[in-house]
């Protein structure tokens, strides 16, 4: 695979939204996630406050900041809650709001450099350019002058028409190696906003050419527009084959590599054509450096926040928004930004398929359903398509669909690899739960082997196999095998004294599966295999304990019968057909188990 990424790794701590990570360089306010910031000294609207915490911990932000300023207009004095409200401003993309608080915060007295930062994007907006570079000069300490400054001031010296001011302020990049694309690539754009072909190709091509440097997608469309406007479509055309991907990003370069190939060069237009968008592209890259870090989604979620504002229309700023989003569990609100990327848009598909993911995750099944089965008619064969709504449909017990669309991803497969285990394993499972044993076995072994013996594989066919009363010995191996990988898990546990059960061995069977039950409380079939151990175990009362027990359970296997539940417990009696087995084989698998 040609190179391709995103960029750098630059990481320092910071304090926003609800996170916990300690306060250091860019001094932004403190707020926790699992105890409540110290309450501001509010001095009337404190109904206002708590209605804005509230909406806060909820991560409703717009909501929150609304109740926040009506508390800072009964008491706006409040320096705490005047620096929380222009940062959750922010984040929500209100930033002509939040440069008005932020303002008056700093009037006030507030220390934070982040201020300075949202002032400036809201005059860089307005076309106050001068007095962006002005704003921005009081900012302080490294990471500011030699990272986020350098990008911010060299678009607004694009803004006053001073292009050799921009490009001297942006060489400071050219220093850090780990920053030399990001150099290259503003220093190309700040040449082509200019016109001034030849030098934003010598910047443009030492990207293309030194594969030291990772292309980020954005780079990409830029250079290829680059191409395309100045009459060299087929380098263009050559480029965006020589990049491929097998994750989400694949579908994203094949709609590029589609629209470059029809491109019509008098037709097409600079993609920084206005000094915003500049400016855009630069919130854009520091927001996307400062998301590789593991403490950075704080600041990378304003500051991806402000490129949009910079650029309403920038669809990659929004996938990384959206991103964020997912990050902090707000699916729904990540949706709704995947849902301003039109049709026409290269981000499209990959932003419909994560949509359908967060429809998966909020258990909107149908939704997702329609959404997937909309896009596998407008792709051509997409195998990762395909496996998700074969997921959905198994979700929804449509199993003969799901089989289906399991059946047409192995026919899209290049070649069948290691990963694709997860593919076969699925289709086992719709097979099992079609009562199709033979072509679900057939599903299972070739997951198996392809798995390298991952436990979700043993597990789930040896306890089938246990099931249908088959290969005695080879499945209780496989149910240890997994057992050994993770013991602590209630399911594969379930299955092992499950296993002795069937073997007529009640005190192991006891042993694992109250130690199931323990794990997973609210199992029901956990429940009834418990009260069936017990119950051959001489321990009736509680068998029938354990029976009741996993009658008000919900049963999330689809495997147990509560009416044969019901029969049991009214019968009083129970049979357990011994399962054939090899003692030798058996008791050295036995001897074979991870002992706590």
């Amino acid at each position: 695979m040609a190179k391709f990424g995103y960029i750098f790794a630059f990481i320092f701590g910071f304090i926003l939204f609800n996170s916990c990570t300690k306060q250091e360089e860019l001094n932004t306010p403190q707020q926790t996630q699992h105890s409540l910031p110290k309450t501001p000294q509010l001095k009337k609207s404190y109904g206002a406050y708590l209605a804005g915490r509230v909406a806060h911990l909820r991560k409703n932000f717009n909501a929150a900041a609304d109740y926040y300023m009506q508390a800072l207009n009964e008491d706006p004095e409040n320096k705490e809650l005047l620096g929380r409200v222009y940062v959750i401003l922010a984040s929500k993309g209100r930033i002509s709001e939040a440069a008005k608080y932020a303002s008056l915060s700093l009037q006030k007295g507030d220390e934070n450099n982040f201020t300075y930062i949202i002032m400036a994007v809201d005059e860089m907006k307005k076309g106050q350019f001068e007095q962006v570079n002005e704003t921005i000069s009081h900012l302080d300490g490294p990471v500011y002058k030699e990272f986020i400054i350098p990008l911010m001031s060299a678009w607004a010296y694009a803004g006053l028409n001073q292009p050799e001011k921009a490009l001297k302020t942006i060489a400071v990049l050219n220093k850090e190696p780990s920053f030399r694309a990001l150099y290259h690539f503003h220093a190309g754009m700040i040449n082509d906003y200019f016109d001034r072909t030849d030098e934003a190709r010598k910047h443009y091509e030492t990207i293309v050419n030194d594969e030291s440097m990772e292309m980020s997608f954005r780079s990409l469309q830029v250079i290829t527009n680059f191409y395309i406007r100045n009459g060299e479509k087929n380098k263009a055309v050559k480029l965006t084959s020589h990049y491929t991907d097998e994750k989400l990003l694949a579908d994203m370069l094949n709609k590029l590599a589609k629209n470059v190939r029809k491109a019509k060069p008098e037709k097409t237009t600079k993609i920084v054509n206005d000094p915003n968008i500049g400016m855009s592209e630069a919130l854009f890259s520091i927001a996307a450096t400062l998301r590789q870090g593991s403490s950075g989604i704080d600041l990378a979620h304003i500051f991806i926040s402000l490129s949009i504002y910079a650029n309403p229309k920038y669809d990659l700023a929004k996938l990384l928004l959206a991103d964020i989003l997912e990050s902090r569990e707000m699916y729904a609100d990540a949706n709704a930004i995947y849902d301003e990327i039109n049709e026409e848009s290269e981000a499209y598909y990959s932003a419909q398929v994560k949509k359908a993911g967060n429809l998966v995750i909020m258990q909107d099944y149908a939704a997702a359903e329609l959404l997937l089965k909309s896009l596998a008619l407008e792709t051509n064969n997409n195998y990762q398509l395909l496996l998700d709504l074969g997921d959905v449909l198994r979700i929804r017990n449509k199993h003969d669909e799901a089989v289906n669309y399991y059946q047409e991803a192995i026919q899209n497969l290049p070649s069948v690899e290691e990963q694709h285990w997860v593919l076969f394993y699925a289709l086992g499972i719709s097979y099992d739960s079609l009562g199709d044993w033979d072509e679900a076995e057939k599903s299972f072994r070739k997951a198996l082997e392809l798995s390298q013996n991952h436990y979700l594989v043993l597990n789930f066919l040896g306890y089938s196999l246990i099931k249908h009363g088959k290969n005695t010995d080879e499945a209780f191996g496989m149910i240890v095998d997994a057992y050994n990988q993770i013991p602590n898990d209630g399911h594969i546990t379930d299955s092992l004294g499950w296993a002795f059960y069937r073997l007529g061995k009640y005190d192991q069977a006891i042993e694992y599966l109250e130690k199931a039950a323990e794990i997973e409380p609210s199992n029901a079939l956990i429940s009834d295999h418990l009260g069936d151990a017990y119950w051959f175990g001489g321990r009736k009362n509680e068998a029938v304990f354990q029976w009741n027990h996993a009658l008000i359970l919900e049963d999330d296997s689809g495997e147990l019968n509560k009416e044969d539940v019901r029969k049991k417990i009214s019968s009083q009696e129970l049979e357990n057909r011994i399962l054939p087995y090899s003692a030798d084989i058996i008791n050295k698998k036995i001897g074979e188990i991870t002992k706590e």
